[in-house]
């Protein structure tokens, strides 16, 4: 089961970095078709935030085709991400964990390795993260 952790400094609504985190896991292999999110009782409580945000994000997930919510069952996965993209993204994890290893070797530290990360994936993520 997905654990969700937002980030309140980032600038991005609650909601949307709780889709962010889904979109992500399930690009990552990390959720596979039938595994159900937490209910949004438990998401709201684990990071204080109000029930109606986390709904509105499931709400959107289920717009996406992404989730399905069943009555008094849950929220589950319905759409996993092709074995393709999953691979492809294990794949770059792995080749970017060795950048940032050699990266630490060469004695740069988080705030380099981000700046240098920030400055290649360009301004629209600085953007979406409101940096």
């Amino acid at each position: 089961m997905i654990e969700f952790h937002p980030l309140s400094r980032s600038g991005v609504a609650p909601y949307v970095q709780l889709i962010q985190q889904v979109r992500g896991a399930l690009r990552l292999g990390l959720l596979e078709e039938g595994d159900q999110l937490p209910t949004v009782k438990e998401v709201s409580i684990a990071l204080a935030i109000n029930p109606n945000t986390v709904l509105k994000a499931y709400r959107e997930l289920e717009y996406e085709g992404v989730v399905a919510g069943r009555q008094g069952v849950g929220t589950f996965i319905t759409k996993p991400a092709s074995e393709e993209s999953v691979a492809v993204h294990q794949e770059l994890g792995q080749d970017l964990l060795a950048w940032v290893q050699k990266a630490r070797a060469a004695g740069l530290d988080t705030d380099s390795i981000e700046d240098i990360f920030r400055r290649v994936i360009g301004p629209r993520i600085l953007e979406e993260q409101g940096v």
